[in-house]
């Protein structure tokens, strides 16, 4: 994740700090909203570790369902990746305290959870990464070294599959186009990127945002068209659209209809790009 410069929560700087909101709605929802559970085993641990040290979240209950309905749709796309390719390596950018690997775990794969070092450090103090098939690593997706420093393949490589879940919309749009460039160049044909985005609507309204406003994070991408997802480099596909709010109903759904509609986007949705020959 990229770092900010306003002030923290639990002791982390803004961008970073919003690990506090999917941790959160990992850790009640499932109360919430039973039809979308996760059975996340060990957020509500981190989390009661976490309110400690910082103001309790808000309870949007919009959010906890966007935020189970993208841990689904990315837990989806990397079991169906790891069907079609044993042992595949799945790499989550931008990790936060997130845990993947409980739900991934089939005795072959491998997997990657990358943060910056700020947010590793936290991590490290409360979440327990030590099966050897699960490594931790420093990383900063605003550098243009990350995708050595996390020691991902050649491009003639064995795919790998990549997903960055609430970062994105926190970088620059130059950042977000030089993180799909680097993918396109040096991504093994086959590999998988999966992210969500919002769309461009939302950019500069993070105060707007119940969860997000009191870390002082902004948003700072969207998506105006599906076609900018492509353009960073002549080997990526768009391979997959996942609206995530469709399913929350009454007014949402509808916003996100209207919104996809006019403006040729939705309203918030999960993206997989692939890498092709």
């Amino acid at each position: 994740m990229p770092s900010d410069a306003a002030l923290p929560a639990s002791g982390l700087s803004a961008v970073p700090s919003t690990l506090r909101i999917p941790l959160a709605a990992r850790a009640f929802g499932d109360a919430m909203f039973p039809r979308m559970a996760i059975g996340d085993a060990s957020a509500a641990r981190l989390l009661a570790t976490l309110e400690d040290q910082a103001p309790p979240l808000p309870r949007d209950r919009a959010t906890v369902y966007g935020v189970l309905a993208r841990t689904r749709c990315f837990r989806a796309l990397a079991r169906d990746f790891l069907q079609a390719h044993a042992g595949g390596h799945v790499v989550n950018l931008g990790c936060g305290l997130s845990h993947y690997f409980q739900w991934l775990d089939d005795g072959k794969a491998r997997m990657t959870d990358a943060d910056l070092p700020e947010v590793l450090a936290v991590r490290r103090a409360l979440l327990a990464d030590d099966e050897p098939r699960h490594e931790v690593r420093p990383l900063d997706l605003t550098a243009p070294d990350w995708w050595d420093g996390l020691g991902l393949p050649a491009r003639d490589g064995p795919p790998a599959f990549l997903f960055s879940e609430g970062v994105l919309m926190y970088l620059e749009p130059a950042q977000v186009e030089a993180v799909f460039a680097t993918f396109g160049e040096r991504a093994p044909v086959g590999s998988v990127l999966a992210f969500d985005a919002m769309c461009w609507l939302a950019t500069g309204r993070a105060h707007r945002h119940p969860s997000v406003r009191p870390t002082g994070a902004q948003f700072r991408w969207g998506l105006r068209r599906p076609a900018e997802l492509a353009r960073a480099h002549p080997r990526l596909r768009l391979a997959g659209t996942h609206e995530v709010m469709a399913g929350y109903g009454f007014p949402h759904g509808m916003l996100s209809h209207a919104i996809g509609a006019f403006f040729g986007v939705p309203m918030y949705a999960v993206y997989a790009l692939h890498a092709v020959g």
